[in-house]
């Protein structure tokens, strides 16, 4: 656990950060409302492990007050090219994207990350959760619908000893779920977010740049692209 400078006199609040564009906006916009950010992030044995390096760059950057990396074995389980022996696909046309679950859905993922933030706020005597999911840019994964996070929300407050006693609601909050890349790339400069900091590649070579080519990146040129902000990404030659 990596403590970067605490605060007093503010809420905490636990955000999952992959180091990724939007879960790097989300810490971001958490600070914004007024929270001491608890930075989450997960080892679980994805391919892409360049991103636990803009995991804690991004942590450092924005001033969480701790960050915690723990490991999850999810390799063990397989199931997803970003955790299995299948490939990542590629050059897919993006107005493709989102139309169904990709192989590059983790089962169960975001369960399994809110119900870990959820047991360190319980912790940390915190019931707000943040996460940065969006249901409009993004591969169509089932866990990233507002559906879905309110579902959760209220298991959560069946779930917890503080919930149950009355002294901790738990509220799981998704400031980027109606945004578009766009929108969250302007926000995320908005709110002082380095992108050079942050990593979205499903398929890195071994030195970390980016192929250009994954879902994720197409989305992050997206982006990028109609926000009118210039892609600071290093992209690989293959």
């Amino acid at each position: 656990m990596e403590a970067v400078g605490p605060s007093r006199g503010q809420p905490k609040a636990v955000v999952l950060l992959s180091g990724g564009i939007d879960s790097s906006t989300c810490l971001a916009a958490a600070r914004r409302e007024g929270f001491v950010p608890l930075a989450l992030t997960f080892d679980y044995g994805q391919r892409h492990r360049h991103e636990l390096r803009a995991a804690r760059r991004v942590a450092a950057a924005l001033e969480a007050s701790e960050h915690l990396v723990l490991r999850i074995p999810l390799e063990q389980i397989g199931g997803s090219a970003l955790t299995d022996e299948l490939p990542v696909p590629k050059d897919n046309s993006l107005g493709g994207i989102g139309g169904q679950i990709p192989i590059t859905y983790v089962p169960a993922r975001n369960t399994i990350f809110l119900s870990f933030a959820l047991a360190w706020g319980e912790v940390q005597g915190t019931g707000d959760l943040f996460i940065g999911v969006n249901a409009l840019d993004y591969s169509g994964y089932p866990d990233c619908r507002p559906e879905y996070i309110e579902a959760f929300e209220r298991l959560a407050n069946l779930a917890t000893k503080e919930a149950v006693e009355g002294r901790t609601p738990i509220r799981v909050h998704t400031p980027l779920i109606g945004l578009t890349k766009a929108g969250i790339i302007r926000l995320g400069r908005e709110l002082g977010v380095d992108f050079r900091l942050t990593h979205s590649c499903y398929d890195p070579d071994e030195s970390g740049r980016a192929c250009g080519r994954c879902e994720s990146c197409l989305l992050r040129k997206k982006g990028f692209q109609e926000a009118g902000v210039t892609d600071p990404t290093e992209y690989s030659s293959r």
